[in-house]
């Protein structure tokens, strides 16, 4: 399983993908993510772009491994929280 540390950076970098444009609520974060609690106000019923190991099975698992797809969702991951410096 994908091993998220909540830190909801890429909740707050939607405009930099088309693919999460339906989500932006404008400002580059995403309508769901709740400020106070830095998480998903719909977490449990998130969109499938927003479930790293649902998209993997669905969509990547013929591309890539899942170490692969997991390590390529970490280098984004480590790619916000540097410029967040």
């Amino acid at each position: 399983m994908f091993q998220c540390d909540c830190c909801g950076l890429c909740c707050k970098h939607l405009a930099e993908s088309d693919l999460y444009r339906e989500l932006d609520r404008g400002d580059g974060v995403c309508m769901f993510f709740n400020e106070e609690t830095n998480l998903c106000d719909i977490y449990e019923n998130r969109p499938v772009l927003c479930n790293v190991d649902r998209m993997y099975e669905l969509y990547f698992k013929d591309t890539f491994t899942r170490e692969e797809y997991y390590a390529l969702n970490y280098n984004v991951c480590k790619q916000f929280k540097k410029e967040e410096k």
